[in-house]
């Protein structure tokens, strides 16, 4: 004890039994306890053993919400750890869903304080054990105070904690019946491990603010969704990637990666983006799984520079795309029926526009085409959005005849000499192209990509030519180049 400032101490899930032999020895030396609630099972055989303590429950109603009240918590302890060594107990395991912890271990970093953690069962231990489930299966673990902000993927289980009262049921329950069905099997908790006080009921979701013994000791436990996206588990979880890119802009990270910011990083973006578009064009599975990590590392990049500024992290990211694939596929996830991909595409938009409706935004078929876009792939799209709603010709005809027209008026004003109508009717002739390439089911940026490719293999051909006969590009002519020209594209054959 005399080499710690702080002793972070779990009281388990609730039994006297559960309490670990090093937790309470360390209970009856510390000089000074720290409990954040005496309202918890083991506490009264605490006082049995004459284990002497100051708890926070003061504070709950002094507090107007819980991040309030965990700041405040945590901000006595490491003012009390300043003047003297302490010990601080929580319920259940220190670093399972105690968020005044976390805001300890930071700030005493912070300090130059030194922290012991002493680990307990969880409840989340006692919680398995009675439903029976394997969290290597996949776990989520919620607070019910934030559940709007920080939903649940119902591929995956997931524990509700806090829920500890029927208004706060309540609550919780309208949030899950927007991701799962009214009669979906759920598992209430109350004290979990705890022998005498442990009740376990498995209800309809409907049913949850109709208990009316929850308490503070009080979970639910809400099973995958079946048939739901993401069953699928993953070796290699995200956190590793978002722990390299923490530590990177942490204080003793990467000067180079601290100086970042969103505009600084755009480029990098951009160019991740296409080196992937190269790599799956190649066809060569290990340079395209490297080069997704790179682009994913932008991603994950952006993210930590937004948690940094408490705007949102990779966990928003994530859970805002899922619940968007999710919400835009009802006819995998709900009840519509769709005979092909054209009513799928016309779906997404609709319910694309129905999201922005209710954010005031613009709803315009076309608005949610970026800007951004390089110009040949931004026409497609813009193309493809009309064409949803039957603004096309009704096969690649008509759009062949389209690039002949616009080729005759771009002949016409090439005679005037303006510049700017040039330059109008030569964008409409690269319109036209794009719009004939996609009737002809050509990605046009891919297209260019591959004629780009080919340009540079024939054009390197010709710079080998010229090297092995001794001469420069600059004194060969034409003639020459042409012929060469005509010698690589007889190669290709």
């Amino acid at each position: 004890m005399q080499n710690k400032s702080i002793i972070i101490a779990g009281l388990g899930p609730g039994a006297k039994e559960t309490l670990t032999f090093g937790v309470m020895e360390a209970l009856k030396k510390a000089p000074r306890v720290l409990l954040r609630t005496k309202i918890h099972p083991v506490v009264s055989w605490l006082d049995e053993q004459g284990v002497v303590y100051q708890s926070f429950d003061r504070y709950y109603e002094e507090c107007d919400n819980f991040q309030q009240l965990y700041r405040r918590i945590a901000a006595e302890v490491l003012a009390e750890a300043e003047k003297q060594q302490l010990l601080y107990a929580v319920p259940g395991h220190p670093l399972v869903a105690e968020e005044t912890v976390q805001l300890i271990l930071n700030g005493a970093r912070e300090r130059g304080l030194t922290v012991e953690i002493l680990p307990a069962a969880s409840f989340l231990d006692a919680i398995f054990s009675r439903v029976g489930y394997d969290p290597n299966d996949g776990l989520q673990v919620l607070d019910g105070l934030s559940l709007r902000q920080r939903p649940p993927v119902p591929a995956m289980a997931a524990v509700i904690t806090q829920v500890y009262s029927r208004f706060v049921a309540g609550d919780v329950k309208l949030t899950l019946m927007e991701y799962y069905d009214d009669h979906h099997p759920i598992k209430v908790i109350r004290a979990a491990g705890v022998p005498g006080e442990e009740k376990i009921v498995e209800i309809p979701l409907y049913q949850l603010d109709r208990l009316d013994w929850i308490d503070h000791l009080t979970s639910v436990f809400v099973p995958a969704k079946s048939g739901a996206v993401g069953n699928n588990r993953c070796n290699y979880p995200l956190d590793a990637l978002v722990d390299v890119m923490a530590t990177l802009r942490g204080d003793n990270g990467c000067p180079w990666d601290k100086e970042q910011t969103h505009e600084t990083l755009k480029q990098y973006l951009l160019e991740e983006t296409y080196e992937v578009l190269e790599a799956l064009d190649s066809g060569d599975a290990h340079k395209i799984c490297d080069e997704l990590g790179d682009l994913l590392l932008q991603v994950v990049f952006h993210a930590q520079i937004a948690a940094e500024d408490n705007r949102f992290d990779i966990n928003d990211v994530i859970n805002a795309i899922t619940e968007k694939m999710v919400r835009r596929h009802p006819h995998v996830f709900g009840d519509t029926t769709v005979k092909n991909s054209d009513e799928v595409l016309v779906n997404w938009d609709k319910i694309k526009a129905e999201e922005q409706n209710r954010r005031h935004e613009p709803q315009s078929l076309l608005s949610g085409v970026s800007a951004a876009l390089p110009a040949l792939v931004r026409a497609a799209k813009l193309q493809a959005k009309a064409a949803r709603v039957g603004f096309d010709w009704p096969d690649y005809k008509g759009a062949v005849k389209k690039v002949k027209e616009e080729l005759e008026e771009l002949y016409t004003v090439i005679e005037t000499g303006e510049r700017e109508k040039i330059r109008m009717e030569l964008g409409d002739v690269l319109f036209a192209v794009v719009n004939m390439a996609r009737l002809l089911k050509v990605d046009a940026e891919g297209a260019l990509t591959g004629a780009n490719g080919k340009f540079m293999r024939r054009f390197q051909y010709i710079e080998k030519k010229a090297y092995q006969r001794g001469k420069e590009l600059s004194e060969m002519t034409l003639e020459e180049m042409d012929c060469l020209w005509e010698e690589a594209k007889g190669l290709e054959r």
